[in-house]
């Protein structure tokens, strides 16, 4: 097992490397190439990641609920309103899958993984604290969904707003023309998908696929602080920009200091 993922930390490096880059060239101007590109990258990135900080097995089930509940949650908003409001995708974000473009639910994974290493970072000091008792499956659950939805409070306004990526059918909600109950939506499934791929451990406890160095954990805090920069820079409205530096930030440097704490592996 050691021996086939052997090059697996070396290959996580090299797509966070890249997903930056392609991050900061979205700067200079968003396309839906690079939205695209990014969003691959991010998700690849994440899945190398998860398979060295949980093992193979631990990180398909993650990337199996994760995809599955996240398509189907965006499909069931964009064509009767659940979840997040009534909503409609344009061709900004590329091909569909039914009505949602399949970009999306790869990002579910992505996002709720990071909230997850970032949780466990925050209140345990280790990336993941496998097999728990169901009330703090919960809470930590509960803790990561807050993490993901913070991603979003600026995410939305921005991909409204300057890339038009979907448009709301309700055009006065309560955050910046975004509806609130986007949010809610947005907590609810983040915490399904993080407290199925939780009690799924209940079962098998995640192994790591090779004996993990402190660096590794790092990756999913770069992704973080990168789309947190990102806002920081370019969000829409400006009063994103602040908010992404508190909502993100506070979550962001109490994982860093839950890293330094760390013990790992090796």
């Amino acid at each position: 097992m050691a021996s086939r993922h052997k090059h697996l930390p070396r290959i996580t490096y090299v797509l966070l490397v890249v997903f930056l880059a392609v991050l900061l060239t979205r700067g200079l101007g968003d396309t839906t190439r690079l939205l695209i590109a990014s969003s691959l990258l991010m998700f690849a990135c994440c899945w190398s990641s998860a398979i060295h900080l949980l093992g193979g097995r631990a990180a398909l089930h993650f990337v199996l609920i994760s995809v599955v509940l996240g398509w189907f949650s965006e499909q069931m908003g964009s064509s009767h309103g659940w979840f997040f409001g009534h909503y409609t995708y344009t061709d900004v974000l590329g091909p569909t899958l039914g009505d949602v473009p399949f970009v999306i639910p790869l990002m579910w994974f992505a996002l709720t993984y990071i909230g997850y290493v970032i949780a466990n970072l925050m209140v345990w000091q280790t990336p993941s604290d496998g097999l728990v008792p169901l009330g703090q499956t919960l809470v930590m659950s509960l803790l990561a969904a807050m993490i993901v939805t913070a991603y979003d409070l600026g995410a939305d306004p921005y991909m409204v707003f300057v890339l038009k990526a979907w448009i709301m059918e309700k055009k006065d909600g309560g955050w910046f023309g975004e509806t609130l109950q986007g949010f809610v939506g947005w907590m609810l499934v983040s915490f399904t998908i993080i407290v199925l791929f939780r009690l799924s451990l209940r079962k098998r406890a995640s192994v790591a696929a090779l004996p993990v160095a402190r660096r590794h954990a790092l990756v999913p805090l770069f992704i973080y602080g990168g789309n947190m920069v990102f806002q920081m820079v370019l969000g829409m409205p400006v009063e994103t920009r602040t908010i992404a530096f508190f909502a993100m930030g506070l979550p962001l440097l109490a994982a860093l200091c839950g890293f330094s704490r760390w013990k790992a592996t090796t």
